[in-house]
């Protein structure tokens, strides 16, 4: 049955939410944000409001505050009362770690409330080195399959406006200075705070409607600085335990230059994992004439299929509530099972209902694969343990595509699976961020990855983040630890990140004073305190260990960071007792993206203008040697008739096809230059078998200027 979206009265009355207001500190590649989310309740009756939202599955949610009380965490045995429900409750989701839960318990009638909502997290660094924040705005309703239950499916609301506004403002303070901000959403005039730019501020333009996510773009002068930065213990606190040691933030940037690992894989098996639910008949973001997420994934695939290199294995599997695959084993990389993957690509729509992973991953598995998907899965933790469990046999990239998909999905596979995740929103273009991630996976793979410390023998070392098991060329690798015996002395340390490529050794080195900085933020511990929390929940749920249960409640509540077993619970500031009084439950969520159930297996009925793309054409005409035939279809994107560009041919018939070759890289050089990162791999393709052809000395000998346009 539709629903109606928001939080609304028994009369169908507006929904008590009234505004959210977020406050940003960006402090070089940290986030600390603090939410405030306004209520009223309209009725004469109290109200229980539940407002279900999303959340950056990497995040520390340590704070939570209400007007009229206090919070502290528990353990979520102990969130209910005999005497009646609590008056405000924040939990995370069991099934999905980026989705949270707020209860407004007995809100009185025409009373409001104020909930603040305090995390921190990590800023993505994306394909063009910019860091990303992100505020989620949307929660696409999770398809759980039969037989599994999940609260994020209570609200699914259908498509509407939203009634309440979002400000937003964002303090940075970064080493190097603030290049630029862009953003989704209109912006203010970027304001620097100090001579040297290394401090900025910037807001959302004024009457901002949260119906969207709110990315915002840094770009820093020097965005892949290695450092380690040292956060004191708070005064007070007992040595020994996190919260009162030392905590250390290492960024290394992995630098394994072309020369020194020129290998790319030429053999090998890909997977392609595409969702075909019917929620990725939407569009890319809630503007109707943007592509759609399927029709996006095809232009991806099509791109992928002509880059992948010559003596390897694929396949292309599709899923919804079933799943079927282009052939039923991998097959060779050729001419012929290409033109076949690409035909099929051309036809895949989004119609195969649900959303259910789990039964095409258990088919594939053993294999390094690509999973394209909106992430609408409600079953995300048993997903992702499917994942660790094969994670000594693959490696497995994903790409969310959308608004809305989940981040607890995406980054967990690809965590889990030694791969990279990618988010794909608005209207940017997916390929460049599918083509690094295919450039990570053709490169080798670094082995025996370790650290080593050189510190005084008084000082300690506890790891807060599980061991680095992958490395990328130039993608930034974050550790947490905990240093006890730690003093205020200016002692100075060092600490390398070791590992071997192609059996060749690596070092990066970074040197520090082990002087912590005086900061009360607690920022870095919260954030150390969050990756050794889902560690720990990892192997609860995998019965590794019997007492790491007990060990995330503690950390949890140690630090004030939530976990899957402990909850914040708000109550009466003066009596330490829950608000008491009858209670009327309504459900509000955040906007989905699509009217209709599409979920469950219906479409939405969304047209959608899509621009022809001239390079995806070009690329389209690639065999799967890299070579072009010199025919009409080519000569018209080179705006040229194929009389023309035959009678400009430098060489005999037999050099045709090295002749459109050479014109179809000269075009891409020409004119997409800007989109060298999509193409890099055809053209690298191309001309590796231009030079393999016998003769071509004598072509270039004779070569003829063509001009194309």
């Amino acid at each position: 049955m539709a629903t109606t979206c928001g939080l609304r009265t028994l009369k169908n009355e507006p929904v008590p939410l009234k505004s959210v207001s977020v406050e940003v500190d960006v402090q070089g590649h940290v986030a600390s944000v603090n939410s405030t989310l306004q209520y009223e309740n309209q009725e004469s009756n109290p109200v229980e409001a539940i407002f279900i939202f999303p959340m950056d599955s990497n995040a520390a949610v340590y704070r939570f505050l209400a007007r009229i009380g206090t919070s502290r965490l528990k353990p979520k045995s102990e969130r209910r009362r005999s005497s009646g429900q609590e008056a405000f409750l924040l939990e995370e989701s069991d099934e999905s770690s980026d989705v949270f839960r707020l209860s407004v318990g007995s809100l009185p009638p025409g009373q409001t409330a104020s909930v603040t909502v305090g995390y921190v997290s990590e800023l993505a660094v994306q394909a063009d080195h910019a860091l990303r924040f992100c505020l989620p705005a949307v929660l696409n309703p999770r398809y759980t399959p039969a037989g599994s239950s999940s609260m994020t499916t209570e609200a699914s609301p259908q498509a509407g406006d939203v009634p309440y506004t979002l400000s937003l403002t964002m303090n940075i303070y970064t080493p190097s200075f603030v290049q630029s901000v862009e953003s989704n959403c209109p912006l203010t005039p970027l304001a620097f705070l100090s001579q040297d730019k290394t401090q900025a501020k910037v807001s959302l333009a004024p009457g901002h409607r949260f119906d969207r996510d709110v990315e915002l773009l840094l770009y820093y002068s020097e965005p892949h600085q290695p450092m380690a930065i040292l956060e004191a213990g708070q005064l007070g606190v007992q040595s020994g335990s996190l919260m009162g040691d030392t905590v250390a933030m290492l960024s290394f940037y992995p630098v394994i230059e072309a020369e020194k690992s020129s290998h790319v894989a030429s053999s090998g098996e890909f997977i392609f994992l595409v969702d075909r639910s019917g929620s990725m008949e939407c569009p890319m973001n809630q503007n109707s004439g943007d592509k759609s997420r399927i029709s996006s994934a095809r232009d991806t695939l099509l791109l992928l299929l002509k880059s992948l290199p010559l003596g390897c294995y694929f396949n292309i599997y599709g899923f919804g509530s079933e799943y079927e695959s282009f052939f039923p084993e991998s097959v060779e990389y050729t001419q012929a099972t290409m033109e076949s993957a690409v035909e099929m690509v051309k036809s895949m729509e989004a119609d195969l209902g649900g959303t259910e992973i789990l039964p095409p991953l258990q088919n594939i598995y053993s294999k390094p694969f690509v999973v394209f998907t909106d992430g609408e899965v409600g079953n995300t933790k048993e997903v992702i343990n499917l994942v660790k469990s094969h994670a000594h046999s693959h490696r497995c990239f994903t790409f969310g595509i959308g608004e809305g998909a989940s981040s607890a999905l995406v980054n967990g596979m690809a965590e889990g699976g030694s791969g990279h995740p990618q988010f794909i929103t608005g209207s940017e273009r997916m390929q460049p961020k599918v083509m690094q991630s295919l450039q990570y996976a053709l490169n080798p793979v670094a082995k025996d990855i370790a650290m080593k410390w050189n510190i005084p023998a008084e000082v300690s070392v506890t790891p807060l983040s599980p061991p680095v098991n992958v490395l990328f060329n130039l993608k930034r690798v974050i550790q947490y630890f905990q240093l006890t015996g730690q003093n205020a002395s200016n002692m100075s340390g060092s600490v390398s990140l070791h590992y071997i490529v192609e059996d060749k050794p690596f070092e990066n080195k970074i040197s520090f004073n082990l002087k912590p900085d005086a900061d009360n933020s607690m920022l870095l511990h919260r954030l150390g305190a969050r990756k050794a929390i889902v560690d720990l929940e990892g192997k609860v749920r995998e019965g590794d260990d019997k007492s790491a249960k007990e060990r995330v409640v503690e950390l949890s509540i140690q630090s004030g960071v939530s976990s899957s077993y402990t909850a914040f619970i708000g109550v009466n500031r003066e009596n330490k007792e829950p608000v008491q009084g009858p209670l009327q439950r309504r459900l509000m969520a955040a906007r989905s993206l699509f009217a209709g159930n599409s979920f469950a297996g219906k479409q939405a009925n969304i047209s959608v203008e899509e621009p022809e793309d001239p390079m995806v054409d070009l690329i389209g005409l690639q065999r799967a040697d890299g070579s072009w035939d010199l025919q009409q279809s080519l000569a018209s994107i080179l705006g040229k008739q194929e009389e023309e560009v035959v009678k400009a041919s430098p060489g005999k018939p037999e050099f045709s096809s090295v002749w459109a070759t050479v014109l179809a890289v000269l075009w891409l050089h020409g004119y997409k230059a800007e989109s060298r990162d999509e193409w890099q791999f055809v053209a690298k393709k191309a001309m590796t078998w231009v030079r393999a052809q016998s003769g071509i000395e004598e072509l270039f000998r004779s070569f003829t200027y063509i001009h194309i346009h």
